[in-house]
């Protein structure tokens, strides 16, 4: 059924995006059986042989039989797209892993930059039981802002989106992470899933739970070459970002009335062992005394990123694992189909150790204790803002403070797992023949002072849900009621 949908997907590219590809690359190309069967084993046999977790919320015996589901399929010629998003996604889904992701080939990426590609029309807040409509991408059509989605096409939105999820990775079961992902980004599940069509049929409730059926096109993206005459039409210059304000996107902060907002995007680049350094001896200075630490876009990144800004705020020594291990010393036999192989393989060599369990075990993460910091540590109130897309390494500084008094969590149950995940070491698989990637975690971490298995993300002491009028106006929830908070215990 699905692979019908995405036959129509395509038929309808064809149709509306011109079909002249780029040098390189054809969206339209099919592969054969045989060579679908072959990128499918290979990534099975790294899978099973390499992933670290591949079973760890997954049985092997039902694991296997969905690998062999997987496979049985493979009887007709496909698409990438199709190959990707109707055999490998749901597959990866199945392990519950955030970290093990499909990926697109380059030549698609470079494909869909390039085209117009048609999609459903609404952009929606996704919630629990809830759809709402936050934007419509045709503004002339009947359904507008604030109304909520009952059903699509005759499909209920709470099957819809369970559908979704399935192709969808997690870590555990915190499907928080999808809700918002969905919520960023619903045309593009909507259509990889379900194929486009030129008409789609919603049926909603307003403001008043009057409810309603309207006939919507789809969405067709236009460039606006209105003001360009083709005589004279020339490539428009971007101005360039700068470093500084690349910076500032990964991490910012602002100070008033001894309120601090510290926003960490990701733990990656940024400079910020300086950013640490230079804003908590401000914070000191100038004696503030409530420190806001915004996690709810942060994807992760470096651990030493996360537990240096931690350090600023235990109050005493911590280590980040009670367990970090991979199942093999190293990527081969498969090293050419993984990227920078060659250099992880090496370092292998040097930061794993095999133990008497036959794992293989990292233990700089297992044994080393982090100090609190002494000079410019920060002893007021903290409040940690976190949501679904708190993730990776951003799930773990969440873990290490959780527990300091000083320190509250705000928000919603974070995408990362927090007894634990797998990464530190994530590079991607290549298939030989579509070229499609999957991103393939090394390690299994397991949290120091972890709570029972449960699957679930890192639980705020203090939550603070979705609120649809607030959504409508805008308005930021949960830094304004963690602002109220710190305003009225000021008086």
């Amino acid at each position: 059924m699905r692979v019908a949908r995405c036959l129509l997907s395509m038929l309808a590219l064809s149709l509306v995006v011109s079909c002249t590809v780029t040098r390189d690359y054809a969206p339209d190309k099919k592969y054969s059986p045989a060579a679908l069967q072959e990128d499918y084993s290979l990534l099975r046999k790294i899978l099973e042989e390499k992933h670290p977790s591949l079973y760890w919320y997954t049985p092997p015996e039902i694991m296997s039989r969905v690998m062999d589901a997987g496979y049985e399929r493979l009887k007709d010629s496909m698409t990438e797209l199709q190959f990707g998003w109707s055999i490998l996604a749901p597959m990866l889904a199945q392990i519950h892993c955030g970290h093990t992701s499909l990926i697109m080939s380059k030549g698609w990426q470079h494909f869909a930059r390039r085209r117009n590609i048609p999609s459903f029309p609404l952009l929606v807040k996704v919630w629990k039981d809830s759809m709402m409509v936050v934007a419509n991408l045709n503004r002339d059509s009947a359904i507008g802002r604030g109304v909520f989605i009952q059903s699509i096409n005759g499909i209920p939105q709470t099957k819809i989106v369970n559908d979704l999820f399935a192709f969808m990775p997690v870590d555990g079961y915190g499907y928080n992470l999808d809700f918002i992902k969905l919520s960023g980004d619903f045309p593009f599940y909507y259509r990889n899933v379900y194929g486009v069509l030129p008409f789609y049929s919603v049926a909603y409730t307003d403001s008043n739970n009057v409810a309603h059926q309207a006939m919507i096109p789809w969405w067709i993206p236009h460039r606006d070459t209105s003001r360009v005459k083709p005589a004279i039409k020339k490539k428009q210059s971007r101005r360039k970002v700068t470093a500084r304000e690349k910076r500032k996107f990964v991490r910012s902060i602002d100070i008033k009335d001894s309120i601090a907002i510290m926003d960490v995007n990701a733990f990656t680049k940024g400079h910020l062992n300086a950013f640490y350094r230079k804003n908590f001896r401000k914070l000191r200075k100038e004696q503030v005394r409530n420190l806001i630490i915004d996690l709810r876009i942060n994807g992760g990144g470096d651990i030493n990123k996360a537990t240096a800004l931690a350090r600023y705020l235990t109050d005493k020594p911590f280590k980040v694992a009670d367990s970090a291990f991979s199942i093999s010393k190293n990527f081969n036999p498969y090293s050419h189909y993984i990227s920078s192989s060659f250099w992880d393989n090496l370092g292998l060599i040097f930061f794993s150790r095999k133990r008497n369990d036959g794992k293989y075990h990292f233990g700089y993460w297992e044994r080393h204790y982090f100090k609190p910091r002494k000079k410019n540590h920060f002893d007021g109130q903290v409040y940690v803002l976190t949501n679904g897309l708190t993730f990776s390494a951003a799930s773990l500084f969440c873990n290490i403070v959780r527990e300091v008094d000083n320190v509250t969590l705000v928000g919603e149950e974070t995408g990362g797992g927090w007894y634990g995940n797998s990464g530190i070491l994530i590079p991607s698989i290549t298939l030989p023949n579509t070229k499609l990637r999957v991103r393939l975690p090394f390690f299994r971490l397991v949290q120091d002072g972890h709570p029972p298995f449960k699957g679930s993300g890192v639980i705020p002491e203090w939550y603070i849900g979705p609120n649809w009028r607030d959504v409508l106006k805008n308005e930021d929830t949960k830094m304004k009621a963690v602002m109220d908070v710190i305003r009225k215990e000021a008086r």
